[in-house]
């Protein structure tokens, strides 16, 4: 039995409000965002372009990657849905922390928990990017070429979304 336009974008707006609620930032959702998207309103392929494009594209990598995902699953209507079930979250927080870091910011407990969350989003990261390369079957020497070289151009100080492009244009190269 096909689901109505309406459960399917209900389903949506929960997938988006509950990762928004449970992580704090865009790179740290793309994990959970992952679990709860693929084999749902996606497959893995489209999965990692929604995230490669986002990253390249300015603006909030959260927002980007849920109207791709909710395009995907609704078209137009299922984007606005996904964006309202994603923005809704950080909009609500962003003014609550205002209030909070205005009122502690003088406070030395505050910058330590500031300070202790920077290794923990990096691992984040690392897990996420750990995932995406144990699910290749076998990891080709030119992927390991454009992660070298990203890593390399990163080192150097470019910006990210110049190295998202240009190993998006390397992959169109290598991969033929």
């Amino acid at each position: 039995m096909k689901q109505s336009k309406f459960v399917a974008w209900f389903k949506l707006f929960w997938m988006f409000l509950k990762i928004n609620l449970l992580t704090s930032s865009g790179p740290a959702s793309v994990g959970l965002l992952y679990k709860e998207a693929v084999g749902t309103f996606m497959t893995e392929a489209q999965f990692v372009e929604a995230v490669g494009f986002s990253n390249v594209m300015p603006g909030s990598e959260a927002l980007k990657v849920a109207m791709f995902v909710g395009y995907a699953a609704g078209g137009l209507a299922g984007a606005l849905t996904a964006l309202l079930g994603a923005a809704l979250p950080p909009t609500v927080s962003m003014l609550i922390v205002i209030l909070a870091v205005q009122r502690f910011q003088d406070e030395a407990w505050m910058k330590g928990f500031v300070g202790g969350m920077v290794p923990a989003v990096a691992m984040l990261i690392t897990v996420v990017a750990f995932r995406l390369f144990r699910s290749e079957k076998k990891i080709r020497k030119r992927t390991l070429l454009i992660a070298a070289i990203s890593l390399g151009a990163f080192v150097l100080g470019m910006p990210a979304p110049l190295v998202l492009l240009g190993a998006g244009i390397l992959g169109v190269i290598l991969f033929r």
